[in-house]
């Protein structure tokens, strides 16, 4: 009898467990499809106003693109809550990989007091951000690692936006767009959404470099990107003509 009592406890143990499992797994993959919804919104909006946005300039020469909506709510001084986004480099093909998960934390995040929400938006400029990117986890510290993005239709010929800075980051809160640092800021890979929506802990590498197929779900963000970056292009050839 008690060892039929056990077998019970057990298996209805193991029932709890499978099913919360699923339950977080669903949540995970709820949360991050969202994200993506969200992240495609932000791009596709910062595009709508060109004349307050990332200058084409910029854009057409990032490496990768990496959104968080939503970073944080609540009026702060200095400091950072947690946030979540996505991240896409461009491929050999020069196309854009599948969307890679990641998280932001930490550090002092230069925006202005008393926002309710803000929306970040980080560019990777040179190769050595995109190695610190595919390392899954970096701090951004030290001179060169960021600093704010120039905003406008065009990068003014006087600016320093092409120095061998690694990441051009922006701020957007109730419509305003403005250049943002982050220094201290942890960036580094969401192992949940990314096993919720690959099915497994996918390396940054493979996802990144383009070597893993975009999941269906992905699409929204990708095409959001797709046509940011091919608006850039086209108002870049426009200028020339």
């Amino acid at each position: 009898m008690k060892s039929s009592r056990t077998f019970l406890v057990v298996v209805a143990t193991s029932v709890l467990l499978a099913g919360s499992a699923v339950y977080s797994d669903a949540s995970a993959r709820e949360d991050a499809v969202k994200r993506l919804q969200a992240s495609a919104e932000v791009l596709q909006q910062i595009m709508d106003t060109p004349d307050k946005g990332i200058p084409e300039e910029v854009l057409n020469s990032a490496k990768c693109v990496v959104v968080v909506p939503h970073l944080m709510k609540g009026g702060f001084v200095v400091g950072a809550k947690h946030g979540r986004g996505v991240a896409s480099c461009r491929t050999p093909d020069k196309g854009w990989s599948a969307p890679a998960f990641v998280s932001v934390g930490g550090g002092s995040f230069g925006f202005q007091i008393g926002i309710e929400g803000v929306d970040l938006v980080m560019l990777v400029m040179n190769d050595q951000g995109l190695q610190h990117l595919l390392s899954s986890k970096f701090q951004v510290s030290g001179e060169g690692s960021a600093a704010a993005g120039p905003v406008g239709r065009h990068a003014s010929a006087g600016t320093d936006w092409k120095m061998n800075t690694e990441l051009r980051t922006y701020s957007r809160s109730e419509g305003a767009f403005a250049g943002a640092t982050i220094e201290g800021a942890v960036i580094e890979k969401d192992e949940d959404a990314t096993k919720a929506v690959y099915g497994t802990d996918v390396s940054f590498q493979r996802i990144l470099s383009g070597a893993v197929p975009a999941p269906p779900e992905t699409e929204v963000f990708r095409a959001a990107l797709q046509k940011a970056t091919r608006q850039s292009k086209e108002a870049a050839e426009m200028k020339k003509q």
